[in-house]
């Protein structure tokens, strides 16, 4: 009957170790998840210098000149800052992954918000990703309203 009792005792002790030593540990988790590299990889890079619109396509009619010698930095605090020498815009930026569920980079969303009514309003979008490097972002809309397709290219000074 000991034996019994002690051969359960050690049966019981073994599958706890067992089962510990399987479980999971989310203090040494990597993240795998390529939308998620992506995103982290270009907030490094927005982040790192000043940077120029060299490229806005608004359905259509190209309005980069309205923001040439405007120099933009992305502050890690999400505000977002235009200066050209003479004006000085703040608005906001960040980029969400609006689904999840997948490792697409399309779902990758380069938002811009200008609390402005001049030419910076026209910025104002959750912009896609046609590419992006440490040097040079290319962002895309197609607006649903008009059907309009809007292009942005971003590129470090």
């Amino acid at each position: 009957m000991k034996v019994i009792r002690l051969t359960s005792i050690v049966l019981g002790i073994l599958s706890l170790v067992f089962a510990v030593s399987c479980s999971k540990d989310d203090d040494n988790q990597t993240d795998d998840n390529p939308t998620n590299n992506t995103q982290t990889t270009v907030q490094s890079n927005v982040q790192s210098g000043t940077w120029r619109i060299t490229k806005f396509i608004d359905s259509g009619t190209d309005e980069t000149n309205h923001f040439q010698g405007y120099n933009f930095t992305f502050n890690s605090t999400g505000v977002l800052n235009a200066n050209n020498g003479t004006n000085n815009y703040d608005g906001t930026w960040s980029i969400i992954n609006s689904n999840s569920n997948d490792d697409s980079q399309d779902d990758l969303d380069f938002n811009i918000n200008f609390n402005l009514t001049n030419d910076f309003e026209d910025l104002n979008d959750d912009w896609d990703f046609i590419s992006q490097s440490s040097t040079k972002v290319e962002l895309i809309d197609v607006s649903g309203g008009n059907g309009g397709t809007d292009y942005l290219t971003f590129e470090k000074n």
